[in-house]
């Protein structure tokens, strides 16, 4: 048999965002060629150079989204794309189409890089209620009895809603930013902020008699 007629594989780099200790083998032959059908079909079975190849094909446009979203430092989007492919792992359904899949891994790390950004947010209030009770002002109860509930109340609204108040209040952006990364124009995304807001308002005011 001739060399062009052999069963060539080639190993192509997989470190860094899901921490491979070794490369990850990807075959030509069943690989690159395959149709997204049955790429999607097998990784979800657990084919591991099935997921070899989708991350080889996908890892720079989604990391590449990941800082578009997030502005933040390629630790952090590493995070964020480690995320999009442990659930691509868990839950990716069968596709037909290339621009299906791009679609769906699209909204899949958009959904993590929010999430990381959301835990980082939480963080960061937490540090500053503690520093608000250091010097003295609202009660340490009062306080963590109003950050709970707005925990609350964001958990319970629609996903765009959240992620635009997370976004304008909590990460400091401009509308201009959180157009970018959301698709919206920034007239709309100050109309649906002030709409948002003005609910928790009332919400907060029924709760706290303010």
């Amino acid at each position: 048999m001739g060399r062009d007629a052999q069963h060539v594989r080639r190993v192509t780099p997989c470190t860094g965002a899901l921490g491979f200790a070794t490369a990850c083998p990807v075959d030509r032959s069943g690989g690159l060629n395959r149709s997204v059908k049955e790429l999607t079909v097998a990784v979800a079975s657990g084919d591991s150079e099935a997921f070899a190849v989708l991350y080889r094909q996908h890892f720079d446009s989604l990391y590449g989204e990941a800082r578009r979203i997030t502005g933040r430092d390629e630790s952090f989007c590493l995070d964020v794309v480690q995320d999009t492919f442990m659930r691509v792992m868990r839950s990716i359904p069968r596709m037909e189409t290339e621009s299906r899949l791009r679609r769906w891994l699209s909204f899949v790390v958009r959904s993590c890089a929010y999430d990381r950004l959301r835990q980082m947010a939480r963080r960061r209030h937490r540090e500053e209620s503690v520093a608000v009770v250091d010097d003295g002002g609202a009660s340490h109860d009062d306080l963590s009895e109003r950050l709970d509930w707005l925990e609350r109340e964001l958990a319970t609204m629609d996903d765009l809603p959240r992620q635009l108040l997370v976004m304008r209040y909590r990460l400091g952006w401009t509308l201009k930013r959180i157009a970018a990364a959301t698709g919206l124009k920034p007239g709309a995304v100050d109309g649906r902020v002030g709409r948002a807001l003005a609910g928790l308002r009332r919400r907060g005011e029924d709760v706290f008699d303010e």
